[in-house]
C-alpha cells in the first residue's frame, strides 16, 4: 500500500541497512542502504544546530524531501505526526504516532489518516533494535533487528541495524516510524518502548 511514495513499495521482502551517520549527538542523522549498497534514504544532522530538534525530514538519495515528522506539543502521550514533503505548516498530517499509555512502558500506536484509515502497533525494544510493526490484523509489516556481519558472524553495534520490509509495505513510511522511535528513545534514555514481542522472527543479514 502506498503511503508516502510508490517507488518505495517493494514487491519482495526487502532488507535495508540503517546507519547512524554521526556519534557526536543523540541521533545526528541516518543513511539507509539496500542490499546492493545503494543509498535509499538519508536524514541530515538534527543535532543542536538543526532548525528544530522536534522536526526531522526524511529525504531520498538526491535530497528530495519525502516526509517531515514533527513532535506535537503539548502531548501527554508524546505524540508525533508525519506530513508529506518538506515542512508541516498548512498541511494535514498523514499519520500520528503515540504511546498507547502515558503510565509506564508501553507499545506505540500508529494511526494512518486519509482516504484509507489504518492502525498499526509497534511492539518491542527499539533501544535494543528489536521491535516489530504490525497492522490491525496483527500481520507483521516491518521488523527492526540488530545486523550480523555475514563474513564474521559478529553482531554489529546499535548504530547499524536492519529494517526489514514485508512485500507491499511502504519503506518511506517505515523509515519515518524509525525516526520517531529514535527520537522517543533519545528522550527517554533507557526507558524505551518495552513490550515483549508476540512472535520470534529470525532475519538474514
Amino acid at each position: 500500500m502506498v503511503i508516502i511514495e510508490e517507488g518505495f513499495v517493494f514487491e519482495k521482502e526487502t532488507h535495508l541497512t540503517v546507519m547512524k551517520t554521526s556519534l557526536f549527538f543523540a541521533g545526528d542523522g541516518f543513511s539507509v542502504y539496500d542490499s546492493h549498497g545503494q543509498i535509499v534514504f538519508r536524514v541530515d544532522s538534527y543535532g543542536p544546530d538543526s532548525r528544530d530538534a522536534g522536526e526531522l525530514v526524511l529525504m531520498d538519495p538526491n535530497g528530495r524531501c519525502l516526509l517531515t515528522v514533527r513532535r506535537k506539543r503539548p502531548s501527554l502521550h508524546q505524540r508525533w505526526e508525519g506530513f508529506l514533503g518538506d515542512g508541516w505548516e498548512g498541511k494535514k498530517p498523514i499519520f500520528s504516532v503515540r504511546r498507547s499509555s502515558i503510565i509506564g512502558r508501553s507499545n506505540m500506536t500508529v494511526e494512518l489518516f486519509g482516504e484509507r484509515t489504518e492502525e498499526y502497533q509497534i511492539e518491542g525494544q527499539f533501544a535494543n533494535r528489536n521491535c516489530t510493526i504490525y497492522d490491525s490484523a496483527k500481520e507483521t509489516m516491518a521488523e527492526i533487528r540488530r545486523k550480523v556481519d555475514a563474513t564474521t558472524n559478529v553482531t554489529l553495534g546499535k548504530d547499524v541495524f536492519l529494517l526489514t520490509l514485508k512485500p507491499g509495505f511502504d519503506g518511506a513510511f517505515a523509515m519515518g516510524l524509525v525516526l520517531v522511535l529514535d527520537q522517543i528513545n533519545g528522550d527517554d534514555g533507557d526507558d524505551d518502548v518495552d513490550v515483549e514481542p508476540t512472535t520470534d522472527c529470525n532475519l538474514s543479514s
